[in-house]
C-alpha cells in the first residue's frame, strides 16, 4: 500500500480522468452521432458522470491540504485544470442539451401545414408542439435544478474543508503540546537521575565517613588500653 502523502490525490484524479474520458466520448466521440432515445439516454448517463467528477474535485481538494509545501504547487496546477475539464464538459452538456431539446421542438412542428380555419395547423401539430415546448421547459427545469444542486454541494465541500482545516490544525496543536511534554518529562527524567546519583555518592561519602570514625575510635581505645 502507498503511503505517500500525494498516493490518494493521484487516484482520486486517475478516477476523475477516467469519467472524463467516458464523458468526451459520449458527447464530442462515439456518442455523438446518437439520436432520439438513445441520445438522451447518454445524457442522462453524463449528468451522472458529471456530478461523480465533481465529487473526485472535492476529494481531490480535500487531499490536497496534506501534500508537503515543497510540491503543493504543482498538484495546485493539476487541480486547476481538472477543474477547467469539468467545467468545459459541463458546459458542452448543457448546450448539447439545449440543442437535443430544439431538434426535437422543431421536428415535432415539421408537419402540418397551417390554414386559414386553423392559423397555428392540425390539432395534433398544435398538440406535438405544446408537448416539445414542454419537454424543453422541463430541461431547462432540470438544468436549473442540477446547477443548483452543485452550488449546493460546492457550498458543503468548502464547509467540509474547513472543517477538516480546523480539525488539521487541532492535530497540529495536540501534536506541540505532546512534544512539549515529551520535553518537560526528558528534562524531569534528567532531573531525577541527577538526583539519584547524587543520592548514592552521599551514601557512599557517609559510609567512609563513617568508616573512618570507626577506625579512629578503634585506635584511640587500642592506644587507652595497651598503653
Amino acid at each position: 500500500m502507498d503511503n505517500s502523502p500525494t498516493a490518494l490525490f493521484d487516484s482520486y484524479e486517475q478516477d476523475f480522468r477516467q469519467i472524463i474520458d467516458s464523458i468526451h466520448l459520449k458527447l464530442d466521440g462515439e456518442g455523438k452521432d446518437e439520436r432520439g432515445e438513445q441520445r438522451r439516454a447518454a445524457l442522462r448517463r453524463v449528468e451522472m458522470e458529471l456530478d461523480e467528477a465533481d465529487e473526485m474535485i472535492s476529494q481531490m481538494e480535500i487531499e490536497i491540504q496534506g501534500i508537503p509545501q515543497s510540491i503543493k504547487p504543482q498538484y495546485q496546477n493539476r487541480l486547476k485544470t481538472a477543474k477547467g475539464d469539468l467545467v468545459r464538459f459541463k458546459k458542452l452538456s448543457k448546450d448539447i442539451h439545449s440543442q437535443v431539446s430544439r431538434a426535437e421542438l422543431l421536428s415535432s412542428g415539421r408537419v402540418g401545414t397551417p390554414t386559414s380555419d386553423e392559423p397555428y395547423g392540425p390539432t395534433s401539430d398544435r398538440t406535438r408542439l405544446l408537448a416539445g415546448t414542454a419537454t424543453l421547459d422541463d430541461g431547462t427545469r432540470r438544468l436549473q435544478e442540477s446547477q443548483r444542486i452543485a452550488l449546493e454541494t460546492e457550498d458543503q465541500g468548502a464547509e467540509i474543508l474547513m472543517n477538516l482545516r480546523t480539525q488539521r490544525e487541532q492535530i497540529e496543536n495536540s501534536r506541540d503540546t505532546l512534544r512539549t511534554a515529551d520535553t518537560a518529562i526528558d528534562r524531569a527524567s534528567g532531573t531525577l537521575k541527577k538526583m539519584i546519583r547524587r543520592m548514592y555518592q552521599q551514601r557512599v561519602v557517609t559510609a567512609a565517613i563513617i568508616v573512618v570514625l570507626v577506625l579512629v575510635i578503634a585506635i584511640i581505645l587500642w592506644e587507652k588500653v595497651f598503653r
